[in-house]
């Protein structure tokens, strides 16, 4: 068991201003990269990672995985309905999954001991090997970090919007538009109230620095 982080540069930009986010991700078993700056970012450090792994990848890859092997899901997170309806497709798609428990807590939940402690009894008595935790970062990933006393041989994934995706809730960017690193451009076009200060006046900057710190390095070392 173990958690699964996928940073993006959202992500990146709070851990490089708050060292106990900063610690909550590195201490994650597996850490991959969520968005195509850290990916290009690294390739210019000289230290490539094979691909982009985003959270909404992996719901299915790891469904279909958990299908195979026989082992409970649980989905947690999302807006209300969202968690069932992804279910109900992730059962579609992968025949034999054995979905344990849905739970779409309402926003806020987490901020009371009481809240918190609700949602552990519910998923810890689903007994799950995977749990997919849609609460967006950082709140996903402290729960999960929890839940891990209580479940030690489970996975947890922090997978922000996925469970909406899966739902059918929220459309996603064309398979082009990711690889090309501009998904964020098409969720924006879809959320732009929510999202617009978050990527154009925080993340933008951000992945400019993070790509031009990571040349700078790159230019310095082969002098």
């Amino acid at each position: 068991g173990g958690r699964i982080v996928t940073p993006n540069v959202d992500i990146c930009r709070a851990v490089a201003r708050d060292s106990t986010l900063r610690e909550l991700v590195c201490s994650a078993e597996i850490v991959v990269a969520d968005g195509m700056p850290l990916v290009w970012a690294a390739r210019l450090l000289g230290r490539p990672v094979p691909e982009r792994v985003t959270g909404a990848d992996l719901l299915w890859s790891l469904s279909g995985l958990a299908a195979r092997r026989g082992w409970p899901v649980y989905l947690l997170g999302g807006p209300p309905g969202a968690a069932a309806g992804a279910a109900r497709t992730l059962s579609r798609r992968f025949p034999g999954l054995r979905v344990c428990g849905v739970s779409a807590p309402p926003y806020g939940f987490d901020a009371t001991a009481e809240g918190r402690a609700r949602v552990r009894r519910e998923v810890v008595a689903a007994r799950p090997r995977i749990v997919f935790v849609g609460l967006g970062f950082p709140r996903q990933d402290r729960l999960a970090d929890e839940l891990r006393e209580d479940l030690p041989d489970a996975w947890f994934l922090g997978c922000g919007a996925a469970i909406s995706f899966a739902a059918g809730t929220l459309p996603r960017a064309p398979e082009w538009m990711r690889w090309a690193g501009l998904e964020w451009a098409f969720r924006l076009a879809c959320e732009p109230r929510r999202l617009t200060r978050r990527y154009l006046a925080n993340d933008l900057p951000f992945a400019a620095r993070l790509l031009t710190t990571a040349l700078a390095t790159r230019v310095a070392a082969a002098r």
